[in-house]
């Protein structure tokens, strides 16, 4: 089973103007420090640009629970498309084989590096500091530090904006 639990991590691994603003409560994540220097090539609003640090900070703590408590319902509010359909696989695939992933996010280090013209989406590159642990019942039968990189997609819908694709990055 810790073969499993191991390839069951690797996949987790796999699938996921000039100022900073930092996001990141309790109650609605973990910290974002989100950069929009070089944006483009439409301009980000102060308010946008608070939105999406608080709304991707929302994100990864949604996604943390629902791979925890192994919930796919949960990740509705906060992811659409290509990401919605890989978490909930994700999920799907630790209940059949009996696991849940406990990530302990330890912050984001995001930079904005395209906002449409039309402000229908937001590309960011995103540096994470993780703590991995795959359990099996209570047991944890893997964990691992990692600094991640993840190339995101956010599009705005009626109350928030969403995490539409969330890809980790190779390592170089």
């Amino acid at each position: 089973m810790r073969t499993t639990a191991c390839l069951m991590l690797a996949a987790l691994l796999l699938t996921l103007s000039g100022r900073t603003v930092h996001a990141g409560d309790p109650a609605n994540g973990p910290e974002v420090q989100l950069n929009a220097d070089n944006a483009g090539p439409r301009e980000l609003e102060d308010l946008t640009r608070q939105s999406l640090a608080r709304d991707y900070a929302r994100a990864w703590s949604t996604m943390a629970q629902a791979l925890d408590q192994n919930r796919p319902d949960a990740l509705g509010n906060d992811f659409v498309g290509f990401a919605l359909d890989n978490l909930t696989q994700r999920v799907a695939s630790q209940q059949q084989n009996g696991l849940r992933t406990r990530i302990v996010d330890h912050g984001h280090k995001a930079v904005i590096v395209f906002y449409s013209p039309e402000g229908s989406s937001v590309e960011l590159r995103d540096t994470a500091q993780l703590e991995i642990q795959v359990l099996q019942g209570s047991s944890v039968v893997h964990s691992e530090n990692v600094t991640m990189h993840y190339i995101s997609v956010m599009t705005p819908t009626e109350v928030r904006w969403k995490v539409r694709v969330l890809e980790a990055l190779p390592e170089t």
